[in-house]
Protein backbone atom coordinates (compact mmCIF):
# COMPACT_ATOMS: atom_id res chain seq x y z
CA UNK A 1 0.00 0.00 0.00
CA UNK A 2 1.37 3.43 -0.90
CA UNK A 3 1.98 6.16 1.27
CA UNK A 4 -0.63 7.93 -0.35
CA UNK A 5 -3.67 5.11 -0.11
CA UNK A 6 -2.32 5.16 3.60
CA UNK A 7 -2.51 9.07 4.08
CA UNK A 8 -6.28 9.00 2.69
CA UNK A 9 -7.66 5.84 4.46
CA UNK A 10 -5.83 7.78 7.67
CA UNK A 11 -7.93 11.11 6.53
CA UNK A 12 -11.30 8.76 5.79
CA UNK A 13 -11.17 7.38 9.79
CA UNK A 14 -10.44 11.02 11.18
CA UNK A 15 -13.37 12.23 9.26
CA UNK A 16 -15.11 9.54 10.34
CA UNK A 17 -14.36 9.88 14.17
CA UNK A 18 -15.09 13.34 14.17
CA UNK A 19 -18.72 12.57 12.32
CA UNK A 20 -19.67 10.29 15.10
CA UNK A 21 -18.26 12.60 17.77
CA UNK A 22 -20.46 15.09 16.77
CA UNK A 23 -23.45 13.06 16.29
CA UNK A 24 -22.55 11.67 19.68
CA UNK A 25 -22.27 15.60 21.55
CA UNK A 26 -25.82 16.28 19.47
CA UNK A 27 -27.57 13.22 20.71
CA UNK A 28 -26.23 13.98 24.31
CA UNK A 29 -27.33 17.38 23.99
CA UNK A 30 -30.50 16.65 22.78
CA UNK A 31 -30.85 14.14 25.27
CA UNK A 32 -29.87 16.80 27.95
CA UNK A 33 -32.47 18.73 26.56
CA UNK A 34 -35.62 16.45 26.98
CA UNK A 35 -34.65 16.10 30.54
CA UNK A 36 -34.31 19.60 31.08
CA UNK A 37 -37.61 19.98 29.21
CA UNK A 38 -39.61 17.13 31.27
CA UNK A 39 -38.69 19.20 34.54
CA UNK A 40 -40.35 22.35 33.62
CA UNK A 41 -43.83 22.88 34.68
CA UNK A 42 -45.08 23.19 30.74
CA UNK A 43 -43.87 19.46 30.14
CA UNK A 44 -45.72 18.77 34.00
CA UNK A 45 -48.99 20.59 33.51
CA UNK A 46 -49.61 19.16 29.71
CA UNK A 47 -48.50 15.52 30.60
CA UNK A 48 -51.14 16.24 33.33
CA UNK A 49 -53.55 16.90 31.45
CA UNK A 50 -54.26 20.24 30.59
CA UNK A 51 -53.57 22.15 26.86
CA UNK A 52 -51.03 24.00 25.71
CA UNK A 53 -53.50 27.15 26.13
CA UNK A 54 -54.01 26.09 29.57
CA UNK A 55 -50.82 25.57 30.94
CA UNK A 56 -49.50 28.79 29.68
CA UNK A 57 -52.46 30.44 31.26
CA UNK A 58 -51.19 28.72 34.43
CA UNK A 59 -47.56 29.24 34.23
CA UNK A 60 -48.50 33.03 33.59
CA UNK A 61 -50.95 33.49 36.39
CA UNK A 62 -49.47 31.16 39.35
CA UNK A 63 -46.40 30.95 41.43
CA UNK A 64 -44.22 27.88 41.35
CA UNK A 65 -45.10 26.48 44.87
CA UNK A 66 -48.77 26.70 43.66
CA UNK A 67 -47.96 25.21 40.38
CA UNK A 68 -46.54 22.03 42.67
CA UNK A 69 -49.76 21.94 44.47
CA UNK A 70 -51.87 22.28 41.26
CA UNK A 71 -50.40 18.93 39.90
CA UNK A 72 -50.58 17.35 43.13
CA UNK A 73 -54.66 17.61 42.45
CA UNK A 74 -56.71 15.71 40.24
CA UNK A 75 -56.73 17.18 36.79
CA UNK A 76 -60.39 19.39 36.43
CA UNK A 77 -61.03 21.93 33.82
CA UNK A 78 -63.07 23.67 36.65
CA UNK A 79 -59.73 24.76 38.14
CA UNK A 80 -59.11 27.00 35.06
CA UNK A 81 -62.45 28.67 34.68
CA UNK A 82 -62.49 29.39 38.21
CA UNK A 83 -59.46 30.80 38.02
CA UNK A 84 -61.01 32.95 35.50
CA UNK A 85 -64.00 34.13 37.68
CA UNK A 86 -63.65 37.90 38.99
CA UNK A 87 -63.62 37.30 42.57
CA UNK A 88 -61.48 34.02 42.55
CA UNK A 89 -59.29 33.32 45.68
CA UNK A 90 -56.72 31.05 45.18
CA UNK A 91 -56.88 30.21 48.93
CA UNK A 92 -60.35 28.45 48.13
CA UNK A 93 -60.08 26.79 45.27
CA UNK A 94 -60.48 23.41 46.88
CA UNK A 95 -63.52 24.61 48.45
CA UNK A 96 -64.95 25.65 44.85
CA UNK A 97 -63.92 22.23 43.56
CA UNK A 98 -64.98 20.69 46.18
CA UNK A 99 -68.71 22.20 46.47
CA UNK A 100 -68.96 22.13 42.62
CA UNK A 101 -68.69 18.64 42.84
CA UNK A 102 -72.21 18.44 45.72
CA UNK A 103 -73.71 20.96 43.30
CA UNK A 104 -72.93 20.17 40.03
CA UNK A 105 -75.74 22.59 38.82
CA UNK A 106 -74.49 26.13 40.38
CA UNK A 107 -73.37 28.59 38.18
CA UNK A 108 -69.35 28.98 39.27
CA UNK A 109 -69.23 32.23 39.83
CA UNK A 110 -72.14 31.69 42.50
CA UNK A 111 -70.19 29.09 43.69
CA UNK A 112 -67.32 31.62 44.39
CA UNK A 113 -69.71 33.67 45.91
CA UNK A 114 -70.56 31.75 48.26
CA UNK A 115 -67.48 29.90 49.33
CA UNK A 116 -65.83 33.53 49.89
CA UNK A 117 -68.18 34.89 52.30
CA UNK A 118 -68.61 31.57 53.61
CA UNK A 119 -71.93 30.82 53.20
CA UNK A 120 -71.44 27.37 52.48
CA UNK A 121 -71.34 26.65 56.16
CA UNK A 122 -74.67 26.66 59.01
CA UNK A 123 -75.20 30.68 59.75
CA UNK A 124 -73.54 31.18 63.11
CA UNK A 125 -72.04 27.85 62.89
CA UNK A 126 -68.68 28.99 62.68
CA UNK A 127 -67.27 32.70 63.21
CA UNK A 128 -64.96 35.58 64.31
CA UNK A 129 -64.84 38.95 65.82
CA UNK A 130 -64.78 41.55 63.97
CA UNK A 131 -62.04 43.56 62.43
CA UNK A 132 -62.81 46.91 64.04
CA UNK A 133 -59.71 48.19 62.83
CA UNK A 134 -61.55 47.97 59.21
CA UNK A 135 -63.33 50.95 60.40
CA UNK A 136 -66.10 52.44 57.96
CA UNK A 137 -65.51 48.78 56.15
CA UNK A 138 -66.45 46.75 59.42
CA UNK A 139 -67.81 43.78 58.82
CA UNK A 140 -70.35 42.50 61.08
CA UNK A 141 -73.00 39.16 59.80
CA UNK A 142 -73.24 36.38 61.24
CA UNK A 143 -69.76 35.01 60.54
CA UNK A 144 -68.28 37.97 62.49
CA UNK A 145 -69.34 39.17 66.02
CA UNK A 146 -68.98 42.56 67.54
CA UNK A 147 -67.67 42.65 71.33
CA UNK A 148 -70.76 42.92 73.87
CA UNK A 149 -69.05 46.28 75.42
CA UNK A 150 -68.67 47.76 71.77
CA UNK A 151 -70.17 50.97 71.45
CA UNK A 152 -68.39 53.25 68.51
CA UNK A 153 -66.67 56.54 70.41
CA UNK A 154 -68.44 59.30 67.51
CA UNK A 155 -71.75 58.37 67.76
CA UNK A 156 -74.27 61.52 67.13
CA UNK A 157 -77.41 62.17 68.21
CA UNK A 158 -79.67 62.66 65.34
CA UNK A 159 -82.04 65.56 65.19
CA UNK A 160 -85.70 64.76 64.66
CA UNK A 161 -85.25 66.85 61.72
CA UNK A 162 -84.05 63.95 60.35
CA UNK A 163 -85.96 60.64 61.75
CA UNK A 164 -88.54 59.28 63.89
CA UNK A 165 -88.35 57.25 67.19
CA UNK A 166 -86.00 57.88 70.44
CA UNK A 167 -83.27 59.82 70.11
CA UNK A 168 -81.65 57.77 67.01
CA UNK A 169 -77.63 57.77 67.23
CA UNK A 170 -75.10 57.17 64.01
CA UNK A 171 -71.35 57.50 63.74
CA UNK A 172 -70.65 61.10 62.89
CA UNK A 173 -69.46 60.71 59.01
CA UNK A 174 -72.48 58.38 58.22
CA UNK A 175 -74.90 61.20 59.65
CA UNK A 176 -72.95 63.86 57.52
CA UNK A 177 -73.41 61.73 54.70
CA UNK A 178 -77.27 61.11 55.31
CA UNK A 179 -77.71 64.50 55.80
CA UNK A 180 -75.94 65.51 52.80
CA UNK A 181 -78.52 61.99 51.06
CA UNK A 182 -81.19 63.97 52.65
CA UNK A 183 -80.88 67.35 51.07
CA UNK A 184 -80.37 66.05 47.72
CA UNK A 185 -83.96 63.66 47.97
CA UNK A 186 -85.21 67.10 48.74
CA UNK A 187 -84.54 68.74 46.32
CA UNK A 188 -86.00 66.01 43.87
CA UNK A 189 -89.46 65.39 45.81
CA UNK A 190 -88.07 63.14 47.65
CA UNK A 191 -88.76 62.56 51.80
CA UNK A 192 -86.50 60.24 53.66
CA UNK A 193 -86.77 59.71 57.30
CA UNK A 194 -84.38 57.21 59.79
CA UNK A 195 -86.78 54.99 61.21
CA UNK A 196 -83.83 53.37 63.68
CA UNK A 197 -80.42 53.11 63.35
CA UNK A 198 -77.42 52.80 66.49
CA UNK A 199 -78.80 49.81 68.83
CA UNK A 200 -76.55 48.65 71.62
CA UNK A 201 -75.65 45.02 72.31
CA UNK A 202 -78.69 45.16 75.11
CA UNK A 203 -81.24 46.34 72.80
CA UNK A 204 -80.70 43.66 69.96
CA UNK A 205 -80.83 41.15 72.59
CA UNK A 206 -84.00 42.12 74.35
CA UNK A 207 -85.17 42.79 70.53
CA UNK A 208 -83.89 39.03 69.58
CA UNK A 209 -85.48 37.86 72.58
CA UNK A 210 -88.86 39.03 71.93
CA UNK A 211 -88.94 37.64 68.46
CA UNK A 212 -88.13 34.23 69.38
CA UNK A 213 -90.71 34.09 71.48
CA UNK A 214 -93.30 35.35 69.03
CA UNK A 215 -91.70 33.24 65.44
CA UNK A 216 -89.57 30.96 66.41
CA UNK A 217 -85.66 30.31 65.75
CA UNK A 218 -86.01 29.54 62.18
CA UNK A 219 -87.38 32.51 61.46
CA UNK A 220 -86.27 34.99 63.68
CA UNK A 221 -82.82 34.16 62.03
CA UNK A 222 -83.98 35.29 58.81
CA UNK A 223 -85.18 38.49 59.87
CA UNK A 224 -83.30 39.56 62.77
CA UNK A 225 -79.62 39.22 63.98
CA UNK A 226 -78.60 37.78 66.96
CA UNK A 227 -76.76 40.21 69.87
CA UNK A 228 -73.27 41.10 68.73
CA UNK A 229 -74.01 40.05 65.12
CA UNK A 230 -76.43 43.25 63.90
CA UNK A 231 -74.79 45.98 62.04
CA UNK A 232 -77.41 48.48 64.24
CA UNK A 233 -74.32 47.97 66.67
CA UNK A 234 -72.14 49.43 64.33
CA UNK A 235 -73.61 53.05 64.25
CA UNK A 236 -72.87 52.88 60.17
CA UNK A 237 -76.76 50.89 59.81
CA UNK A 238 -79.95 52.60 59.46
CA UNK A 239 -83.65 51.85 58.37
CA UNK A 240 -85.06 54.74 55.86
CA UNK A 241 -88.11 55.19 55.74
CA UNK A 242 -90.86 57.90 54.03
CA UNK A 243 -93.83 59.11 55.46
CA UNK A 244 -96.88 57.04 54.91
CA UNK A 245 -94.81 53.97 54.03
CA UNK A 246 -93.99 50.88 56.62
CA UNK A 247 -91.52 47.42 55.57
CA UNK A 248 -94.24 46.27 53.82
CA UNK A 249 -94.64 49.30 51.38
CA UNK A 250 -91.37 51.02 51.33
CA UNK A 251 -90.55 49.12 48.44
CA UNK A 252 -93.01 51.09 46.14
CA UNK A 253 -92.26 54.03 47.11
CA UNK A 254 -90.82 56.73 44.93
CA UNK A 255 -88.26 57.16 47.80
CA UNK A 256 -87.13 53.47 47.55
CA UNK A 257 -86.48 54.09 43.47
CA UNK A 258 -84.26 57.45 44.46
CA UNK A 259 -82.21 55.68 46.98
CA UNK A 260 -81.77 52.84 44.50
CA UNK A 261 -79.88 54.95 41.97
CA UNK A 262 -78.34 57.23 44.08
CA UNK A 263 -77.56 55.92 47.89
CA UNK A 264 -74.16 54.62 46.50
CA UNK A 265 -73.23 58.67 45.46
CA UNK A 266 -73.44 58.85 49.49
CA UNK A 267 -71.25 55.84 50.54
CA UNK A 268 -74.80 54.03 51.32
CA UNK A 269 -75.70 50.29 49.97
CA UNK A 270 -78.86 48.60 50.19
CA UNK A 271 -77.08 45.49 52.47
CA UNK A 272 -79.86 43.20 52.78
CA UNK A 273 -80.76 43.38 48.71
CA UNK A 274 -83.40 40.89 46.97
CA UNK A 275 -82.09 38.02 45.33
CA UNK A 276 -79.45 37.68 47.69
CA UNK A 277 -80.49 36.17 50.51
CA UNK A 278 -78.11 33.02 50.52
CA UNK A 279 -75.06 35.36 51.07
CA UNK A 280 -76.26 37.65 53.43
CA UNK A 281 -78.63 35.61 55.59
CA UNK A 282 -81.28 37.33 55.89
CA UNK A 283 -84.64 38.30 54.00
CA UNK A 284 -84.84 41.32 51.51
CA UNK A 285 -85.15 44.44 53.38
CA UNK A 286 -85.90 47.41 51.16
CA UNK A 287 -85.27 49.78 53.99
CA UNK A 288 -81.66 48.94 55.48
CA UNK A 289 -79.27 51.04 54.35
CA UNK A 290 -75.52 50.92 55.89
CA UNK A 291 -72.57 53.40 54.93
CA UNK A 292 -69.50 52.23 53.58
CA UNK A 293 -68.09 55.10 51.87
CA UNK A 294 -68.50 56.58 48.19
CA UNK A 295 -65.94 54.28 46.76
CA UNK A 296 -66.90 51.03 47.95
CA UNK A 297 -70.43 51.74 47.91
CA UNK A 298 -69.78 52.85 44.06
CA UNK A 299 -68.22 49.50 43.24
CA UNK A 300 -70.88 47.63 45.34
CA UNK A 301 -73.53 49.17 43.25
CA UNK A 302 -71.85 49.20 39.87
CA UNK A 303 -71.06 45.50 40.00
CA UNK A 304 -74.41 44.42 42.15
CA UNK A 305 -72.89 41.98 44.42
CA UNK A 306 -73.29 42.63 48.33
CA UNK A 307 -71.03 43.97 50.83
CA UNK A 308 -69.91 40.67 52.18
CA UNK A 309 -68.72 39.52 48.83
CA UNK A 310 -66.96 43.07 48.29
CA UNK A 311 -65.04 42.47 51.94
CA UNK A 312 -64.27 38.94 51.35
CA UNK A 313 -62.13 40.08 47.78
CA UNK A 314 -60.96 43.11 48.32
CA UNK A 315 -60.47 43.40 52.47
CA UNK A 316 -59.78 40.01 53.70
CA UNK A 317 -58.13 38.72 49.60
CA UNK A 318 -56.14 36.03 49.34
Amino acid sequence: MTKVRVKKRNVTIAIGIVVVGIVLVAGIFRWKQELDYQKTYEFKLEEHGYSKEDTAFLIEKLEDKELDHLLELEMDQNIIKFMKETYYLKKNLEKYLAYQKEHPEDELSNIVAIINVGADKDWYSEYTETDLSKDYLLLCNKFHQLPENYTPEDLTKVKNWYAYGDDPQLREEAYSQFISMYNAAKEDGQDLIINSAYRSYQYQDDLYGKYLEWYGQQETDAMAARPGFSEHQTGLSMDIMTYGANASTFEATEEFTWLKNHAHEYGFILRYPKGKEYLTGYEYESWHYRYVGIEAATYIYQHDITFDEYYAYFIEGE
